[in-house]
C-alpha cells in the first residue's frame, strides 16, 4: 500500500512517519491521538485563563483546519484511490 505524497507530507508535519507495514487506519488513529492531545491542551489553556472564552471557538476552528486530513476518506489516502491519483 502506497500513500499519496501529500498525505505523507501532511503526516510528517505532525511528526508521524509511516512505517512499512502501517495501514492508513493505523496512521489515522495516530493522527487522531495527536489531535485529541492538542484539543485537551487547548481546553486546559482556556480553563487556565490563557485563552479568553470568546476566542476559544476560533482556536478550535484553527486546530480543525490544521488536522483536515482526518476528514479525508481513507481511500483517498492511498495512491490510486478513487480520485485516480490526482
Amino acid at each position: 500500500m502506497k500513500l499519496r505524497p501529500a498525505v505523507v507530507e501532511t503526516l510528517a508535519g505532525f511528526g508521524i512517519v509511516p512505517g512499512p507495514d502501517e495501514t492508513p487506519e493505523e496512521l489515522r488513529d495516530r493522527l487522531n491521538d495527536r489531535y485529541l492531545e492538542e484539543v485537551r491542551a487547548l481546553k486546559q489553556r482556556q480553563r487556565a485563563g490563557e485563552i479568553p472564552r470568546r476566542e476559544y471557538a476560533g482556536h478550535v476552528q484553527s486546530l480543525k483546519e490544521r488536522y483536515d486530513l482526518l476528514g479525508l476518506p481513507l481511500a483517498l489516502w492511498r495512491e490510486g484511490g478513487p480520485a485516480g491519483g490526482r
